[in-house]
């Protein structure tokens, strides 16, 4: 009973721990006045309001939305034939791309982007919106390249066998036997990638910081300005649509199987 008890102090406190720094953001964002102090003096959702009715904070809410959304169906295309290529071709040498699709993922994301960022200014692109795009989406294509990869491993390959015996082409197994399997984990790949897209500063700062000022871009210029509670409800804003994205995933997906379960569950 003591033991029950000590572990669930220690997960009480981990907790509190984690969610103290958000609970104080929150309570600085809804301030009456353009202070940071906490806890709030007054209650005002004005700053809120600042996110979509300032125009330099609007259209960096739409910058950041525009980069997060294409970036992230980008690496969900490039991490779809890879990842089939590597669950229909089942050998040592073919891991390599494997290890190139995370490995920008893997790097410190300050190389990286002093990478890309000497990369497009030698080819004369820097600065360029869809240069961003391209960028976050080498970046985060490991995210859709593990949730995939996931997805095809859970499929019996049983039936994919069954179709083509029936007569069933490669194109017409895609669609109707392999697509249906993994769309959730497809959805969960562009999931992942947006929501860390729409946060990343680093790369697209040092890809078109002068050019498309995204949401942390913005948090970060106007720093030099002084602080505002807008930054809280942008930040505050940044959690919330990763709780909503996660929860849909959570609520209309089958989480587990998402998790691999299936996949445990078969090996054993």
């Amino acid at each position: 009973m003591k033991a029950v008890f000590a572990r669930f102090v220690v997960f009480a406190l981990v907790a509190l721990f984690l969610i103290g720094p958000l609970v104080v953001v929150v309570g600085v964002s809804v301030n009456e006045k353009q202070t940071l102090a906490f806890p709030p003096e007054g209650l005002s959702l004005a700053w809120y309001g600042q996110i979509f009715m300032d125009a330099g904070w609007r259209s960096s809410l739409f910058a950041s939305l525009f980069l997060a959304t294409f970036s992230a169906a980008l690496a969900v295309a490039i991490a779809f034939p890879l990842s089939w290529f590597l669950w229909r071709r089942v050998a040592p040498w073919a891991q390599i791309f494997r290890l190139l699709g995370v490995a920008p993922f893997i790097l410190p994301p300050v190389i990286t982007a002093l990478g890309l960022l000497t990369f497009w200014a030698t080819i004369g692109a820097y600065g360029q919106p869809w240069t961003a795009v391209l960028s976050h989406a080498i970046f985060f294509v490991t995210l859709p390249l593990v949730t995939i990869s996931l997805g095809f491993s859970s499929i019996d390959r049983s039936l994919v066998e069954a179709a083509s015996t029936m007569g069933a082409n490669d194109r017409i197994v895609l669609r109707t036997v392999i697509m249906p399997l993994i769309l959730p984990y497809l959805i969960s790949g562009f999931a992942f990638a947006f929501v860390l897209s729409l946060n990343e500063y680093i790369v697209a700062y040092m890809t078109v910081g002068f050019t498309m000022e995204t949401l942390p871009i913005k948090i970060f210029n106007a720093l030099r300005y002084g602080y505002t509670p807008t930054m809280a409800a942008v930040s505050v804003f940044f959690v919330a649509v990763a709780v909503l994205v996660f929860s849909l995933i959570a609520r209309f997906g089958d989480l587990p199987r998402l998790l691999g379960a299936e996949a445990r569950g078969a090996d054993s």
